[in-house]
């Protein structure tokens, strides 16, 4: 698991904005869903091209907040990345910044049933929960997935980023989210990249700026005073 330092800079910033540690620390469950971003075997599984070992680590915090989440009528997504129909439309990504035989590697790996493109198996996903299918580092960009409306349709308002990498996809999805209106908290204990540099200087520019960083322990309380500021309201 990750050592996680937020910057103190970071800190100051987000105290001075908002006089109080977390803007999200009420969060409604009914209006939220968890977002499990790329929990695949491409990034997951080891001895993939782009395996995160940390990552395996984060699955039972994932799956508990899953859980707490789900039982408070709240919603599951789970995200995860297709190369199907990119070789042209992303070329400049896998004829520039890749070496060939990599970019040939991805571009077969998480083609559609593909074994990189299947869940990690530790994953407990739900039938009630939703699966979707990105086919770019963010899934809010435009053509990405069908996610926005997805969410929209539920009345979503408050979104909880976990998954891998920290600082690929789970960060461009969470900043692109931030600017189309929802709330954002990324769960520092719920992602994985690999190292804890690169970890918390996501976190740092994220909680400066873009949103909310909380630990599993601190979503789950920020779930428990939603419900009971809804109860009174």
């Amino acid at each position: 698991m990750h050592k996680i330092a937020i910057t103190q800079s970071a800190l100051d910033r987000t105290a001075a904005r908002m006089g109080k540690p977390h803007p999200f620390d009420a969060v409604e469950p009914r209006k939220t869903a968890l977002l499990v971003i790329d929990m695949q075997n491409y990034f997951v599984k080891q001895g993939h091209q782009g395996e995160v070992p940390l990552a395996r680590e984060i699955v039972p915090n994932i799956n508990r907040l899953a859980a707490e989440l789900r039982r408070r009528g709240g919603h599951v997504v789970w995200v995860r990345n297709s190369t199907a129909d990119t070789r042209e439309s992303w070329s400049n990504y896998h004829g520039y910044l890749q070496k060939p035989e990599r970019a040939e590697r991805r571009l077969a790996a998480m083609d559609i049933g593909a074994d990189g493109y299947e869940y990690w198996h530790a994953n407990d996903i739900r039938p009630e929960d939703a699966q979707i299918t990105k086919t770019r580092y963010s899934a809010f960009i435009h053509g990405s997935s069908d996610i926005e409306r997805h969410l929209r349709e539920r009345g979503i308002d408050t979104l909880l980023i976990t998954g891998t990498a920290t600082n690929v996809c789970c960060e461009s999805s969470a900043r692109d989210a931030m600017m189309l209106n929802f709330k954002v908290v990324m769960v520092s204990d719920g992602l994985a990249t690999h190292t804890d540099a690169e970890h918390n200087a996501t976190l740092s520019a994220f909680y400066g700026q873009f949103g909310d960083v909380q630990t599993v322990d601190e979503a789950l309380q920020s779930l428990e005073r939603g419900d009971k500021k809804k109860a009174a309201a």
